[in-house]
């Protein structure tokens, strides 16, 4: 009965959580309930970066602060026990005399790490661990891959034909713009998922065809900073031709590469540039990469085993002939139908 009801808050902490996504980084998304006797009297989330932190939220909106005393607080993540931008969350629940602290899984960043646990066992608080572990980790699946991985959470997108294409051919004088595979309600989806990532990459080859605009416009959000892997570096017409809001960090091999509008990392000519791609944006503390074509640049992330995930759609007509599509294996986690598409979602099971 108990394990019913600690799952059931749990989730509402979860649901909670994820209303924040995309607005939280460097931090995770986190959520958290107050329970008396069965009964719901505060709630809270993490809604931004430099703001109280979800038990923080959760606690100061109960109302009766004497019934903390006999409450158990949820929280989907352990409880930080460091001075960052706010104070300690375990301090706060101490001095709220809160007996009883369910957490959906320990911190695994070197700060928290179960210390916060440690501190609220040695305050005499009874404390439960791992209540929806695997749910809890998912919805912060990028915050764990940065601190676990030392690198960013790779998402791999891209949409392919019925017949496995994901461009047809062109011709070298065809006006650089994307071929459309999906419809308005996938695009609608994919710049909600961009508006939830740090940082978004391309190949040349995309940049001189599609003159992508790699930004957010069908949804509420910032930008995602660019990345562009260009080892020959012709891309300066597009650099210059499209204006952007977000910082933009170019990868060439090209030593004679330059432009005022990107931030240049050269590539040497035997460098993984995946590899190289992970290890500056981890060390730009970027928890998260959506990767959306080439087909070259897809399939070198693949081939590195550099994904996480991947969101394939799937479109009803066929091209015949084209660029064809990556091939991948992972374990389907998410499949559904549109108008124009379908969609599938696996995960890496390597990773």
């Amino acid at each position: 009965m108990l394990e019913e009801t600690d799952n059931k808050y749990m989730r509402r902490c979860i649901d909670l959580a994820v209303k924040a996504e995309g607005y939280t980084f460097p931090n995770p998304v986190v959520g958290a309930v107050v329970v008396f006797r069965d009964s719901v009297i505060g709630e809270g989330y993490h809604l931004q970066a430099g703001k109280p932190h979800a038990e923080v939220v959760a606690i100061n909106s109960v109302k009766n602060r004497e019934l903390l005393k006999l409450s158990t607080l949820y929280v989907s993540l352990e409880p930080c026990c460091h001075y960052g931008k706010t104070p300690p969350c375990t301090d706060l629940i101490i001095s709220s005399g809160i007996p009883r602290i369910v957490a959906g899984t320990i911190d695994t960043s070197s700060k928290v790490s179960g210390k916060g646990i440690e501190i609220l066992k040695g305050a005499g608080r009874e404390v439960t661990v791992g209540i929806m572990e695997k749910e809890c980790r998912w919805v912060n699946r990028k915050f764990f891959t940065f601190h676990e991985k030392k690198r960013p959470y790779i998402t791999l997108k891209w949409a392919e034909s019925a017949d496995g294409f994901i461009d047809t051919e062109r011709e070298a004088s065809s006006t650089p713009e994307p071929y459309w595979i999906t419809g308005m309600a996938e695009r609608v989806l994919v710049h909600k998922w961009r508006a939830s990532e740090e940082t978004i990459l391309v190949g040349g080859e995309t940049v001189r065809k599609d003159n992508p605009k790699l930004n957010v416009r069908y949804w509420s959000g910032r930008d995602p900073l660019k990345v562009i892997l260009s080892r020959s570096g012709n891309i300066c017409k597009y650099l210059t031709e499209n204006e952007t809001k977000s910082k933009i960090f170019t990868f060439t091999g090209n030593r004679n590469f330059s432009s005022g509008n990107t931030e240049i990392f050269y590539l040497e000519e035997e460098a993984n540039a995946g590899k190289t791609i992970c290890d500056v944006l981890y060390n730009n503390g970027i928890q998260s990469l959506m990767v959306e074509g080439g087909a070259m640049v897809l399939n070198h992330f693949i081939s590195a085993g550099l994904w996480d995930e991947a969101r394939i759609f799937k479109g009803y007509e066929n091209f015949h002939k084209g660029v064809r599509a990556p091939f991948i294996e992972g374990e389907e986690i998410f499949r559904t139908e549109f108008e124009t598409s379908s969609l599938r979602i696996i995960i890496n099971k390597n990773r």
